[in-house]
């Protein structure tokens, strides 16, 4: 169990969040009255009171909103939490759905200690069940619910298609295609060639968002901007080369120039990150091959299901 010693919240974007006595928590929106609620995954955010004191203790001085967190609680190590993890405060139900982000402009906190706890220790949630909270509620961890779907994302490589210059057909078709095999799709990404930027994004996907699989489409050919090979091996722990082997085999039966392609395919924790080609017939001709089988990769990697061998 946990109380809450803050609500914090801000009319604008990237600045330090004030003190209220209380809020009301909208499914729709988030917060009311926070500038950081949104239809998205990052309605909320949380951080461990515990966790500020052990900041402030290190000689920086913060007062509750310092680090743009709504919610300061004690009796939770939110990190440590599984993204899915569920809170109840009153009526309110929070459905924790990404761990940390990444910090791109350092505020005076940083400035001041060289860190920031925030990026580390903060976590987001969507609010799933409406209603108020005051200051001094207490807030419960909710049962796990039954696993659920997978749960997937699609990022778009395409400096042109990240410009605007250019429609992205590849991911409204990957999304179309995963949820009919019974995927959730949490986010559909476009953006440009840049190998710091796939990283970063990958990482916060695998890592924060804890999904079980990452399509990425485009940057995989012979440009020297197609870097997303490199990128994607840059932050796998362990390499599927298998996948990409059997996309370029299938697509060499429709065309010889699939022996161009360098998609590779990799785990990151329990994430695993397939590339595909750029274009959306290759797209969809490598998808339907591969899909029927991943999923029961995916689910030896959350230790749903046994090992591949089959009895003789």
């Amino acid at each position: 169990m946990g109380i809450v010693k803050a609500i914090c919240i801000s009319d604008q974007r990237g600045i330090q969040k004030h003190e209220v006595s209380q809020a009301v928590f909208d499914p729709q929106w988030g917060i009311a009255g926070d500038a950081h609620g949104g239809n998205w995954h990052r309605q909320v955010s949380l951080l461990s009171y515990e966790k500020i004191q052990a900041f402030q203790e290190r000689g920086a001085e913060v007062s509750p909103g310092a680090f743009a967190e709504n919610l300061v609680v004690e009796g939770f190590d939110f990190r440590n939490l599984p993204v899915g993890s569920r809170f109840a405060c009153g009526t309110v139900i929070l459905e924790m759905t990404q761990i940390g982000k990444e910090c791109h402009t350092h505020c005076q906190i940083y400035q001041k200690m060289g860190e920031c706890i925030m990026p580390t220790e903060g976590v987001f949630a969507v609010v799933t069940q409406g209603g108020e909270i005051r200051v001094g509620d207490e807030m419960t961890l909710l049962a796990p619910l039954p696993a659920g779907k997978l749960r997937a994302a699609a990022l778009i490589l395409s400096d042109k298609g990240a410009s605007g210059e250019r429609e992205d057909l590849c991911g409204p078709l990957m999304a179309r295609m995963l949820e009919a095999e019974e995927y959730k799709v949490e986010e559909i990404l476009v953006i440009p060639d840049e190998q710091a930027r796939i990283e970063e994004e990958l990482i916060r996907l695998s890592d924060g968002r804890q999904l079980d699989l990452i399509l990425s489409s485009g940057g995989t050919g012979f440009s020297m901007r197609d870097v997303t090979p490199e990128a994607t091996l840059a932050v796998a722990s362990r390499e599927v080369p298998g996948i990409a082997e059997a996309i370029r085999a299938y697509s060499m039966q429709i065309t010889k120039r699939a022996m161009l392609g360098r998609g590779v395919a990799a785990i990151r924790g329990r994430t695993l990150i397939v590339n595909l080609p750029g274009s959306p017939k290759a797209v969809e001709e490598s998808l339907s091959y591969i899909l029927p089988e991943l999923r029961h990769g995916l689910e030896i990697l959350r230790g749903e299901a046994a090992e591949c061998a089959r009895p003789s």
